[in-house]
């Protein structure tokens, strides 16, 4: 008997440390479960990052490469415009500058993806199945060129007293028209008021070097400019600043600007954001507005700075019949050059020239302007300085990474790719600028500031 109560001691123990055993190992597997399933997600959210950064590295450089290319494209405008003097010296015209920026998406697609090179083809009427080694592979690029010499540029006020004088006049010309009126009747975010004169003062003063108030009315604007001193609307504000007195150095920096509202902001500094072509001012730009690429808002700024007291100025009437004209122009034109010169714009605003009766048949009345030569010192055909945005998008599973970069540069001292000698004061190649023996680190930096046949960076954002 008492052999049998050891026996089923014995089987019941072995039960127990069974169960403990499968306890244990039931426990290590969970704990193993655990951190297998810890580490997987480590390992995984580290690949994604690497993943992630890779793409974003590669897009980078998809929106640098479109970048450089549209530098190409503006460079090569000359060249193209030299192509078409022929038939311009039959019209005994000079050739104006050819837009070919407007057509980048095109004219670049052969180096972005399938469907870009497909539009390509399809623009030339070539058939690109032989080509090799061209265009891009997982990713592409989407590239926009807005010239800024179509632009308002805020940065004269940082200018002579010339440049200050042209600004407010452009300004108050884009200001003018009494669709605006609830704009500037109402509060701003320090409680006073911001009218016209006022926000257009402000807009010279951030940028100009002194302390005196400019005075924007144009009645008063050809004599003394000095209105007393510059005002203390900054030092109302609940976190106080002094205004800049230096140029602006990007068109964001518009904003701390007095009166430049958020609504301001959209009306007359870039109301399309996603669209840089609408943009009206700018902070860049030689100065001189190219009439044969602003758009109807800049172009109107630029005939009532001109002729404030024409109809054209006064009457929304009038002002709509101008818009409408300019846009339907534009459009029918595809792009191509309106005016072969300055004096064909002034022409065409008195109802002159090949335009010009055309406007006076829709019901808009002829410009009179205050000094045709004035006018003509505040316009050009030829834009110098542009802007390129470029997104480069590397496409991955079930997303795609974006990075976009902005490059602002400047062609007025660019060299010609066409290998012609280089202006005078310049060195010839780049092997003359760089082979000195000894020159070290200043012969590198001089050879950095030399002009580019790609023009000079004065601007570069990535995003």
């Amino acid at each position: 008997m008492k052999q049998v109560v050891k026996n089923r001691r014995r089987r019941k123990n072995r039960a127990s440390r069974r169960g403990v055993a499968l306890i244990m190992v039931m426990a290590a597997i969970a704990v193993l479960t655990v951190m297998l399933t810890e580490f997987q997600d480590d390992v995984s959210s580290e690949a994604a990052a690497a993943i992630s950064e890779r793409d974003a590295v590669q897009a980078e450089y998809y929106a640098k490469s479109a970048i450089n290319l549209g530098r190409l494209l503006i460079a090569s405008e000359p060249t193209i415009r030299s192509a078409l003097a022929p038939i311009f010296m039959l019209m005994k015209r000079t050739p104006p500058q050819v837009p070919v920026w407007e057509f980048s998406d095109r004219i670049l697609g052969i180096f972005n993806d399938a469907d870009g090179a497909d539009a390509f083809a399809g623009a030339l009427k070539t058939n690109l199945s032989a080509a090799k080694n061209l265009g891009l592979g997982g990713g592409k690029f989407e590239l926009v060129i807005v010239d800024e010499d179509s632009k308002i540029n805020a940065n004269l006020g940082a200018s002579n007293d010339i440049a200050h004088i042209r600004l407010a006049q452009q300004i108050m010309g884009l200001l003018t028209p009494i669709q605006y009126d609830p704009l500037f009747q109402k509060r701003d975010k320090s409680g006073q008021f911001s009218d016209r004169l006022a926000t257009c003062a402000a807009l010279i003063d951030w940028a100009d070097n002194d302390e005196s108030a400019f005075n924007c009315d144009l009645k008063q604007i050809s004599g003394a400019q000095n209105a007393g001193v510059e005002d203390a609307w900054y030092q109302l504000l609940p976190r106080p600043y002094r205004r800049k007195n230096a140029p602006y150095d990007s068109l964001e920096e518009l904003r701390m600007v007095r009166g430049a509202s958020d609504d301001f902001f959209a009306t007359f500094v870039d109301p399309d954001s996603a669209n840089p072509k609408k943009r009206i001012m700018t902070v860049w730009g030689q100065g001189a507005i190219n009439v044969n690429t602003a758009n109807a808002q800049t172009l109107y700024a630029v005939v009532c700075a001109g002729a404030p007291a024409a109809e054209l100025c006064v009457d929304p009437n009038q002002a709509a019949l101008f818009l409408t004209g300019v846009t339907m122009a534009r459009g029918l034109t595809m792009g191509a050059p309106l005016f072969g010169s300055t004096r064909d714009f002034i022409d065409t605003m008195q109802g002159k020239g090949m335009i010009g009766p055309l406007l006076a048949g829709m019901g808009m009345k002829p410009v009179k302007f205050k000094s045709d030569a004035e006018t003509a010192k505040s316009i050009t055909i030829e834009s110098k300085v542009f802007s390129i945005y470029a997104v480069g998008i590397k496409k991955g599973y079930k997303r795609e990474t974006r990075v976009r970069v902005q490059a602002v540069v400047d062609f007025r001292s660019a060299p010609s790719v066409t290998g012609a000698a280089p202006a005078s004061g310049q060195t010839g190649t780049a092997a003359s600028r760089t082979s000195t023996p000894g020159a070290g680190s200043a012969s590198a930096l001089a050879a950095a500031t030399q002009p580019q046949t790609g023009g000079q960076v004065v601007y570069y954002r990535v995003e």
